[in-house]
């Protein structure tokens, strides 16, 4: 039987990874261009959003290593037994660190994005600098992958749990009798 309270704590972190990932999409920085008497340089504004990606990486990292913890990481422990629960934990394990690594890419590459900020100045004569920032929708995507993998993680766990249960033990005779037949 799968545990109901680690299903909650997954689903408390993956929750709260998701919202920390969406208000860093809307809190993520933005440069506008301010100029002195002789030249012109970028201004950025808050950079609250690499805190709010790292956050939500670190949970959605902590979910993750709770539900493979719990579940042996499907390469520990003993076998399961061959049925279709066992064919869907497996297929449900590789998808679930596929869209792990994928949120955490997006989660990652958009933090390390968010806080470059350039340095240079420009006289007035040249062209205006480039004020780089992040492109729109990387912690969007990365919030997304959040929810997959906490909903493809769960259900991992589920399906592993269904298939650990109820295993037999050995129902052959394994010995000589020495009794009277």
């Amino acid at each position: 039987m799968a545990s109901k309270l680690l299903l909650l704590v997954v689903f408390v972190f993956d929750l709260i990874a998701f919202a920390l990932a969406v208000a860093a999409e809307q809190r993520r920085a933005k440069a506008h261009i301010a100029q002195d008497a002789t030249q012109s340089y970028c201004v950025y504004d808050s950079d609250i959003a690499t805190g709010l990606g790292v956050g939500s990486f670190l949970l959605l990292m902590a979910s993750q290593v709770l539900i493979m913890v719990a579940s042996r990481c499907l390469c520990c422990g003993r076998a399961l037994r061959p049925r279709g629960s066992r064919a869907w934990s497996i297929c449900l394990f590789i998808t679930c660190w596929v869209t792990f690594f994928i949120a955490e890419v997006c989660l990652l590459a958009g933090s390390v994005r968010n806080a470059y900020h350039t340095k240079y100045r420009t006289f007035m004569i040249e062209t205006p600098p480039s004020c780089e920032i992040l492109r729109k929708g990387v912690f969007g995507a990365g919030a997304a992958f959040v929810i997959f993998t906490g909903i493809v993680s769960e259900l991992y766990y589920v399906a592993y749990s269904k298939s650990n249960e109820d295993q037999l033990p050995y129902a052959r005779d394994t010995g000589v009798r020495m009794g009277n037949l």
